[in-house]
């Protein structure tokens, strides 16, 4: 199978989908492997690095064209939909749900299209989690930099100094991003509070953090007083495929403190304020109402280096099953794989892509 990977051109993203290890492997494997010039300089890759793996260096138009497989690590953006064939499966993150622009494409090239974020075996979501732990704790960051005053936040220290009080935390949602946000703001000596609405995940964050953190069932009315005590709020919720549902809306930014922030980490799947919309690294902030939000669509590509390992450790081994059995064996051996497919031949297969349009093409 002829195997690429490219360029990431979204604002301030510098991962990339293979790593020279891979492609060595994928080499060896018997597959011809085509690497974008620079692909993986940003994550601390060199072109000599893959070329010394057996790779074959190209460019752009080269790396898609030649494709069987592409595998990425963010969405493929409009410049890049003239790419998009019949005869191409594409392996990355696509967030479908929330990118009616990319369904269309998908759709009307008849792409098969394999979402990293809908693969599922029965540990949950494999190709999701390294991402979902890396955002979160860089959540956490964001909330210490962003309450600084020179950085237009309040002046905050997020964890206080002695006989100062901390910031109060309030993360909804605790699940993978936010138990690692809450995990790191801890860390700093914030005061956390997690609302859920699962007894079961509610127990289970209880018993992890012991009393450090307030763990709370998540209601109307408990939001209501949440967010009227936060310095800062996480929205940190998920629903696999899905459009993340609103969690806070518009008119509820009134009961926030004044110069309170928002740090969206659903953002990829449409947000979970009413008043999110994507930002990158290079504007990160804008503010409704006095209210900061913080919405930056690909966080962890702000520490390439770290989260490029940390995804290609969890994609490698399914990407080698698509490589080694191709695409149609791959997907019908392995019902996790099989999950991730969100378009086919011109329809949406994924229910929560499919709930998203419901008049476009569907199986």
């Amino acid at each position: 199978m002829r195997i690429s990977t490219v360029n990431e051109i979204k604002t301030k993203e510098a991962r990339v989908g293979l790593t020279p290890a891979g492609a060595a492997a994928l080499v060896q494997d018997g597959h011809t492997v085509y690497v974008e010039h620079n692909a993986g300089v940003g994550a601390g890759f060199s072109d000599a690095q893959y070329e010394e793996a057996g790779a074959k260096l190209v460019g752009q138009a080269e790396a898609w064209a030649n494709a069987d497989l592409l595998v990425k690590v963010k969405e493929p953006i409009a410049s890049e939909y003239q790419y998009l064939r019949e005869d191409l499966a594409l392996f990355t993150y696509l967030h479908l749900a929330a990118d009616r622009p990319l369904t269309e494409a998908l759709l009307d090239t008849k792409t098969l299209s394999i979402a990293y974020e809908t693969v599922q075996n029965h540990t949950g979501l494999p190709l999701l989690t390294p991402m979902s732990e890396i955002a979160g704790r860089l959540a956490a960051h964001a909330a210490a930099t962003y309450s600084t005053a020179p950085e237009g936040g309040p002046g905050r220290l997020l964890g206080g100094s002695p006989g100062v009080a901390p910031s109060r935390v309030v993360v909804i949602g605790g699940g993978v991003v936010g138990t690692q946000a809450a995990l790191l703001a801890l860390g700093m000596q914030a005061e956390v509070t997690i609302l859920d609405t699962s007894p079961t995940r509610i127990r289970e964050l209880d018993s992890l953090f012991g009393g450090r953190a307030r763990v709370v069932m998540s209601d109307p009315v408990t939001l209501a007083d949440e967010l009227a005590a936060a310095d800062v709020v996480v929205g940190a919720v998920l629903v696999p495929g899905k459009a993340a549902p609103k969690v806070v809306r518009a008119d509820q930014l009134l009961l926030l403190p004044e110069n309170a922030l928002l740090i969206d980490v659903a953002i990829d799947q449409g947000g979970a304020f009413e008043t999110s919309h994507a930002t990158s690294y290079t504007e990160p902030i804008y503010e409704i109402d006095g209210i900061r939000h913080y919405c930056v669509a690909n966080m962890p590509g702000g520490v390439p280096h770290t989260s490029t390992r940390a995804l290609t450790n969890a994609t490698f081994p399914y990407l080698r099953q698509l490589a080694n059995k191709g695409t149609d064996q791959a997907t019908i051996d392995d019902p996790a794989l099989n999950l991730g497919i969100n378009t086919r031949a011109g329809a949406i297969t994924h229910p929560g892509v499919a709930e998203a349009f419901p008049d476009l093409p569907r199986v």
